[in-house]
């Protein structure tokens, strides 16, 4: 349907800000891998350049819960009072934000850039390119091993986490639900948004690669396998990542929802801060981030794909050959990169959390995703969207399937998007700097940015077309025109 044009259009807006501050996760994982080649992890002792007075290698807080805030508890050779103990800071903490952030105190305050960080960025897109600039051919070969290997990874770190002692208390946790927190509208946010972006729901690059596959490819099967790999190896690294926690929680002596963290404070303080707690400490520290930079890699992969083939479908040139691939490709690296120098600056952070909230999750893939299942189920209709799956694979998906893409699915977005906007709070980090209202404001223009796409793109159209508006909907409707067809034709 041409008045569908602007969800394609705001697909390719939410998959290159998706590039464009992904990457990042990439760049950080590859500066501890780094890091992770030496005797002794730089992040397990204090005493660096970049560590301050107030660094302490031991907590015992366990000695503090039932004292006074004038007892004391050992911290090597020498002891601290317990609220003496509660402004020291962990060497991982002080690696994490004086070391790899070297963070500012706000926003407004950008300074300077981070050599070492701009090194692993541009080394970061140099691999992303080469190993996507030939097309799907050459990456598909390089994701049978990035899709793979951390399947391999996963399975030693169980084998070694469950060894762990407090590691059964991290599992008990992890399987245990807390029924009282689905009374939370946030909860059902976070894991609404969190299956959205975990599928890529609204981002178009399935889409995109979907283009690829043969015209009678039965999509409708690999959906399902999709899901289900996906939702395994989500519940599987579930394990993997809380028989560590309980570790950790077992030798700091604490509750493991206190160690318990979640986005990259997962990965670049919990999970350093237990390899530390381990014999051969170097060695799960390097697989560890190797498998993270590994799976960043496989996700970086189809998103900057995704983008470049919607770019190459929207403005096609027949007969140009592989060179405009492949300078297209350089052209959207280089812009991603010189995007990303924001964030390798002190206030980098923040810069990132910015586009993580606002410009490729959240109620952006909740309006995208509404949008799509409107458009499928009621504009072009679902019972001729089933007879159209029905001629590629030979057989009509499931009913239920109909009553999902109607009912089921914009009623969840709807939800979960009221849900969004009515506890919509200013943004912070670390729960302690709370955003300016113009970052905020910047935040907001990311969002937008796509959203706008969709309404505005059918009131351009909508003014273009001349006749009655009964007229206009019977040709933008239309008959079915099921045949293969490049992106521009969904744009």
């Amino acid at each position: 349907s041409p008045r569908a044009a602007g969800l394609g259009l705001a697909s390719m807006v939410i998959v290159f800000f998706c590039n464009s501050y992904y990457i990042m996760i990439l760049v950080w994982g590859l500066f501890y891998l780094v890091h992770s080649l030496t005797d002794t992890l730089p992040w397990a002792t204090c005493g660096h350049a970049w560590n301050t007075e107030q660094c302490a290698e031991l907590f015992h807080l366990e000695l503090c819960r039932n004292g006074s805030s004038n007892a004391s508890a050992g911290t090597g050779p020498f002891n601290l009072s317990c609220a003496d103990l509660a402004s020291k800071r962990s060497p991982v903490i002080e690696f994490w934000e004086n070391k790899v952030l070297r963070l500012s105190g706000d926003l407004s305050e950008p300074g300077e850039m981070n050599w070492q960080m701009i090194l692993c960025l541009v080394t970061t897109w140099v691999v992303v390119y080469f190993c996507i600039w030939k097309g799907v051919k050459s990456t598909g070969k390089i994701v049978y091993f990035t899709a793979l290997f951390p399947y391999v990874v996963l399975i030693l770190l169980l084998v070694h986490g469950v060894t762990l002692p407090g590691a059964l208390g991290g599992i008990v946790y992890y399987l245990k639900p807390d029924w009282s927190k689905l009374a939370e509208a946030q909860v059902w946010i976070d894991a609404g948004t969190q299956i959205f972006f975990s599928y890529a729901i609204g981002l178009g690059a399935l889409t995109a690669l979907g283009s690829y596959n043969r015209f009678h490819n039965n999509c409708y099967r690999d959906a399902y396998i999709l899901a289900v790999i996906n939702s395994s190896t989500s519940f599987f690294a579930g394990f993997v990542v809380f028989s560590v926690l309980g570790f950790m929680a077992s030798e700091q002596g604490v509750d493991i929802s206190k160690v318990a963290e979640s986005g990259p404070g997962l990965a670049f303080i919990a999970y350093p801060k237990a390899v530390t707690l381990m014999p051969l400490s170097p060695l799960w520290a390097t697989l560890f981030f190797f498998m993270l930079l590994v799976l960043g890699l496989d996700s970086q992969f189809v998103g900057v794909e995704g983008f470049i083939t919607g770019i190459l479908d929207l403005f096609p040139q027949p007969g140009a050959g592989s060179l405009r691939r492949e300078l297209t490709a350089a052209v959207c690296c280089v812009v991603c990169c010189l995007i990303d120098l924001s964030m390798v600056t002190q206030g980098g952070m923040y810069v990132f959390q910015l586009f993580d909230n606002y410009s490729a999750s959240g109620i952006t893939l909740l309006w995208q995703a509404f949008w799509e299942c409107v458009v499928i189920a009621w504009v072009y209709g679902a019972d001729r969207f089933m007879d159209d799956v029905a001629r590629m694979i030979g057989y009509r998906p499931l009913p239920f399937m109909k009553w999902c893409w109607a009912v089921v699915t914009p009623l969840v977005c709807v939800g979960i998007f009221v849900f969004h906007v009515v506890n919509y709070k200013p943004l912070t980090y670390n729960k302690t700097y709370v955003y300016p209202w113009w970052g905020d404001a910047i935040g907001w223009v990311l969002a937008l940015s796509s959203m706008l796409c969709i309404p505005c793109t059918v009131l351009y159209k909508l003014l273009r077309c001349k006749g009655s508006l009964r007229e206009v909907r019977a040709v933008w409707r239309g008959p079915s025109r099921l045949r293969p067809q490049p992106i521009s034709a969904i744009l």
